[in-house]
């Protein structure tokens, strides 16, 4: 079944895309987390200029070498104005993080952003990341579900694609990197990739996970971990995903390496997912924080132009073998 946009989100769409219609985006609307990240490799207290100009280099160095990049209104908009002609511009709605003194991982807004700011800025695609744990209770659930039915329709309103990011959790366990959420991980990613397909959400691209752990699918363990997948089950986990929405849908890079990364798409591709693409963050430009936060922004921008093009260009080179065109999924209404 084919998916229908307005024309406005067809074309925003496509400027979002490379010339195979494949979505090569790079990500980068962190906020607490790269601070955090710079602060460690300063060893000192980062402040917000270094943030806004980590960002600005990001956006200036690499994406001529990506379809579009992802920002935030608190820190990217700058950066935004240095993104290359060829580069769509996707912009965060949420807030970073959630409350972590409240059950349930509870969605909000950025105060002073709505989607006609977004389209003010030149905006192609509000993005919004929603945890979720399908297991949590319909108290929960239901306001997430209510408040991805608002954004949806705003985003509609304004002519722009949503990009809807789903984050899965267990609402019982603390942590998400070990084996015993591996276990629950395809069910959980499964089962929000089906709700949030529904056309009640007005939902245009899933930027999803990958459905398993990878460093516990057999032959990619690591280190003292035991596989808890097989390779053939972690395969069918990846088409169950893939066969779970009519959507378009891209997968978010979730922190692992650049080869990691590239070797899930491999997979997925293996697998018989129909994937459309990438918003690939840390994966690709992480490791430049360190020369940036402690010898500058010349060295920082020096291993963006060598090492992070390389990351971007190999990411490229395996989008090619492996996605598919958005629009074998989507029509013009």
């Amino acid at each position: 079944m084919t998916v229908t946009l307005t024309e406005g989100q067809y074309k925003h769409l496509v400027n979002l895309s490379n010339d195979k219609n494949v979505i090569s985006a790079l990500a980068i609307d962190q906020r607490g987390s790269i601070k955090k990240m710079i602060a460690k490799a300063a060893k000192s207290e980062a402040n917000e200029t270094e943030i806004v100009h980590f960002k600005e280099a990001v956006s200036e160095e690499l994406t001529p070498y990506a379809s579009s990049i992802l920002l935030d209104p608190e820190y990217g908009l700058p950066a935004s104005k240095l993104r290359a002609a060829n580069a769509g511009l996707l912009l965060a709605y949420e807030k970073t993080g959630y409350d972590a003194t409240e059950p349930g991982r509870l969605p909000d807004i950025i105060a002073n952003q709505s989607a006609l700011r977004i389209q003010e800025e030149n905006g192609d695609a509000v993005k919004f990341l929603l945890y979720y744990d399908v297991d949590e209770s319909d108290e929960i659930n239901d306001q997430k579900k209510a408040f991805i039915e608002r954004v949806g329709a705003e985003a509609k309103e304004n002519n722009l694609p949503l990009f809807l990011e789903l984050v899965s959790y267990d609402a019982n366990m603390d942590s998400v990197t070990d084996a015993e959420f591996a276990k629950v991980k395809p069910h959980k990613v499964i089962e929000m990739t089906k709700e949030f397909s529904k056309p009640r959400y007005n939902v245009s691209v899933l930027k999803l996970e990958v459905p398993v752990n990878q460093k516990y699918v057999e032959g990619f363990t690591e280190g003292s971990n035991e596989a808890v997948y097989t390779q053939d089950e972690a395969k069918k986990y990846y088409k169950e995903q893939s066969d779970a929405t009519d959507l378009p849908f891209i997968f978010l890079s979730a922190g692992v390496s650049n080869a990691l990364f590239i070797q899930e798409l491999e997979f997925a591709h293996e697998a018989g997912s129909t994937f459309n693409g990438v918003l690939c963050g840390r994966a690709t430009w992480k490791d430049a924080i360190e020369p940036y936060a402690t010898q500058g922004d010349a060295a920082g921008r020096q291993w963006l132009r060598t090492e992070g093009k390389a990351n971007i260009e190999r990411l490229n080179d395996a989008l090619a073998k492996t996605a598919t065109p958005w629009t074998d999924k989507v029509v013009k209404g």
